[in-house]
Protein backbone atom coordinates (compact mmCIF):
# COMPACT_ATOMS: atom_id res chain seq x y z
CA UNK A 1 0.00 0.00 0.00
CA UNK A 2 1.47 3.47 -0.95
CA UNK A 3 1.67 6.19 1.76
CA UNK A 4 0.40 8.66 -0.03
CA UNK A 5 -2.59 6.68 -0.70
CA UNK A 6 -3.20 6.75 3.09
CA UNK A 7 -2.60 10.13 3.36
CA UNK A 8 -5.33 11.37 0.86
CA UNK A 9 -7.91 9.30 2.31
CA UNK A 10 -6.95 10.71 5.85
CA UNK A 11 -7.15 14.07 4.14
CA UNK A 12 -10.57 13.32 2.77
CA UNK A 13 -12.02 11.70 5.62
CA UNK A 14 -11.15 14.80 7.81
CA UNK A 15 -12.74 17.35 4.70
CA UNK A 16 -15.84 14.99 4.94
CA UNK A 17 -16.19 15.51 8.72
CA UNK A 18 -16.72 19.01 8.85
CA UNK A 19 -19.27 19.15 6.19
CA UNK A 20 -21.00 16.29 8.33
CA UNK A 21 -20.45 18.69 11.33
CA UNK A 22 -22.14 21.55 10.21
CA UNK A 23 -25.18 19.41 8.92
CA UNK A 24 -25.37 17.95 12.75
CA UNK A 25 -24.70 21.49 14.22
CA UNK A 26 -27.82 21.23 16.34
CA UNK A 27 -26.92 17.37 17.96
CA UNK A 28 -23.28 18.86 18.25
CA UNK A 29 -24.10 21.70 20.58
CA UNK A 30 -27.08 19.38 22.48
CA UNK A 31 -24.12 16.93 23.62
CA UNK A 32 -21.52 19.58 24.20
CA UNK A 33 -23.73 21.33 26.53
CA UNK A 34 -24.82 18.00 28.31
CA UNK A 35 -20.42 17.12 28.77
CA UNK A 36 -20.23 20.70 29.86
CA UNK A 37 -23.16 20.82 32.55
CA UNK A 38 -21.74 17.35 33.71
CA UNK A 39 -18.54 18.40 34.03
CA UNK A 40 -19.12 21.55 36.33
CA UNK A 41 -15.91 21.95 38.73
CA UNK A 42 -13.58 19.39 37.23
CA UNK A 43 -15.49 16.63 37.70
CA UNK A 44 -15.14 13.47 35.37
CA UNK A 45 -17.44 12.47 32.71
CA UNK A 46 -19.05 9.12 33.78
CA UNK A 47 -19.90 6.92 31.29
CA UNK A 48 -23.53 6.78 29.99
CA UNK A 49 -24.22 10.31 31.32
CA UNK A 50 -25.20 12.02 28.07
CA UNK A 51 -25.44 8.67 26.10
CA UNK A 52 -28.83 10.17 25.00
CA UNK A 53 -27.34 12.99 23.26
CA UNK A 54 -24.42 11.58 21.86
CA UNK A 55 -26.93 8.79 20.27
CA UNK A 56 -28.85 11.61 18.36
CA UNK A 57 -25.26 12.99 16.91
CA UNK A 58 -23.93 9.38 16.36
CA UNK A 59 -26.97 9.06 14.30
CA UNK A 60 -26.91 12.50 12.56
CA UNK A 61 -23.64 11.63 11.74
CA UNK A 62 -24.44 7.95 10.06
CA UNK A 63 -27.59 9.76 8.32
CA UNK A 64 -25.67 12.67 7.31
CA UNK A 65 -23.20 9.86 5.59
CA UNK A 66 -25.58 7.95 4.14
CA UNK A 67 -26.69 10.85 2.12
CA UNK A 68 -23.88 12.10 0.84
CA UNK A 69 -22.79 8.62 -0.49
CA UNK A 70 -25.66 8.73 -2.20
Amino acid sequence: MSGSNVWSRSREKMRLFSELFAQCADEAAVYGKCVAETTTSKQELKRDQCAKEFQALKTCFTNAAKKRAK
